[in-house]
């Protein structure tokens, strides 16, 4: 008889194993909490300025100083330091590519047409109510 009562007691582990188990089970049950955020663009982006972005800006400000650049802005009809304040305000794209826009032009030949682009741009963001350097718009907004 001590033979079968060891035979039907579970062991020690066995039960361990069991117990834990059901609370297992039972905690599967029960409803789990997650949240969700916004996050911003900057957190997951790594910074774009770089070194490269850093000489491009320079090199575009430093184009934008010029006084035959600045003599040809005004006789088109654009206030040169709303015109600095624009660039300024230019995205990191948008300075390489006015940059290599710049670099690629030849000496004196292309000024006007770079002129002509900020000119264009300037005229857009105006219309679009981001800027007020031209007396003649109206803005959309």
């Amino acid at each position: 008889m001590n033979r079968q009562q060891q035979v039907s007691r579970p062991s020690l582990a066995k039960r361990a194993i069991a117990s834990t188990l059901i609370v297992s089970s039972t905690l599967m049950a029960l409803p789990m909490h997650a949240s969700a955020q916004i996050v911003p663009t900057e957190a997951l982006v790594q910074p774009a300025a770089t070194a490269a972005t850093a000489e491009s800006r320079a090199r575009v400000n430093a184009f934008f100083a010029r006084d035959d650049v600045r003599q040809a802005m005004v006789k088109e009809g654009v206030d040169a330091t709303a015109a600095q304040a624009r660039v300024d305000a230019m995205s990191d794209e948008e300075i390489q590519a006015l940059d290599g826009r710049i670099a690629n032009a030849p000496a004196g030949g292309e000024v006007l047409g770079i002129i002509f682009t900020v000119f264009v741009i300037l005229l857009v963001t105006d219309i679009l109510g981001f800027t007020k350097v031209f007396p003649f718009t109206r803005s959309i907004r």
